[in-house]
């Protein structure tokens, strides 16, 4: 299991770095690829080193993406081409496409979230065309959530979506997590 975690500047850390956390500690290969470059910084002023560049990316190399949100990290990676064309492709191929904060509204420019019942970044719900008042929700092969504060639940569901209940609660008990 391959996860792309693409990293754009003014990223939200805490989301960032708890789904790369926890994806990881439950056994999923995590690439954190940066946009641009591979010094991303976050919207906290926290510089990471990505693990290699967007543009250096295989897009065939995954089974999912997971967008992070943060300003203008959400608005940055809404204005990549490589993005959006991602995005469509995995939801299209049945692949998981997930999304926290401000994130959702870029599954919702790439036309995928017309059908879907989704969560957002609590004031930008009239950018998402089916806005459900939640921390995390699953609907078919989207996974949305609200923000830092909702980021464990989230890492949590995407590890239940991608290798199963078991490996979750494992993870949530390492964690300590109720």
């Amino acid at each position: 299991m391959n996860v792309l975690v693409p990293l754009a500047e003014g990223f939200e850390e805490i989301e960032a770095m708890t789904v790369v956390d926890v994806l990881r500690r439950a056994g999923i290969k995590v690439t954190t690829s940066g946009l641009p470059g591979t010094i991303v910084e976050g919207s906290r002023n926290v510089k990471v080193l990505a693990d290699t560049k967007l543009d250096d990316i295989v897009e065939k190399d995954y089974d999912a993406v997971v967008l992070v949100g943060g300003s203008p990290g959400y608005t940055n990676l809404s204005k990549s081409g490589k993005i959006m064309k991602i995005i469509g492709e995995y939801h299209r191929d049945g692949k998981l496409v997930a999304a926290i904060c401000g994130a959702p509204t870029c599954l919702a420019e790439a036309g995928i979230l017309s059908n879907v019942k989704a969560t957002v970044y609590p004031g930008l719900e009239k950018y998402i065309p089916k806005p459900r008042n939640v921390r995390v929700i699953a609907e078919g092969n989207v996974i949305t959530s609200q923000g830092p504060g909702t980021s464990m639940e989230f890492a949590l569901k995407l590890v239940e979506y991608l290798v199963g209940k078991e490996t979750m609660r494992n993870v949530r008990d390492q964690l300590v997590f109720k």
